[in-house]
């Protein structure tokens, strides 16, 4: 279930502006989690095994890191620059762990424009509540109206 976010398309690197930033904000259930384990195959039982995830450092089930992380993704691909970027280069700081029923607001700040190179730099922030639990920065190729 995604809430309160930005219209899908494209932001050409021509309109784009340092600071601008988009979001979407989405709840983390249990078949989320499963699917991205089918997908990923990635099945260990941190992510899928209440009983074994009891006795973790973590004390109980949490999504994959990457599942958040597909979230900041989703942001850039669909919403900043959107469609027709390419992605170059993703850094990750996994901060916190995201349980299951979770709501995760993951947000793209532009923090830098190369027009020559059609490069963009993104802040990339993934938050649950007020705790930050994914920080980072992209640089990806941004669409631009002399391409189209």
């Amino acid at each position: 279930m995604m809430l309160d976010n930005f219209p899908r398309g494209t932001i050409v690197i021509e309109d784009l502006e340092i600071g601008m930033t988009r979001h979407l904000t989405k709840q983390v259930t249990d078949r989320d989690i499963e699917l991205f384990a089918e997908v990923s195959t990635d099945r260990n039982p941190v992510h899928l095994d209440d009983a074994y995830a009891r006795d973790t450092i973590f004390e109980g089930r949490i999504a994959h890191g990457m599942l958040t992380a597909g979230l900041v993704s989703a942001v850039i691909g669909e919403q900043l620059p959107g469609h027709g970027t390419v992605y170059l280069g993703q850094t990750l700081k996994f901060m916190a762990p995201v349980r299951p029923g979770d709501t995760v607001t993951a947000e793209v700040r532009v923090e830098a424009i190369d027009m020559g190179r059609r490069r963009v730099t993104l802040a990339t922030l993934c938050r649950v509540g007020d705790t930050v639990v994914l920080k980072g920065e992209a640089v990806v190729l941004a669409p631009s109206r002399k391409f189209d």
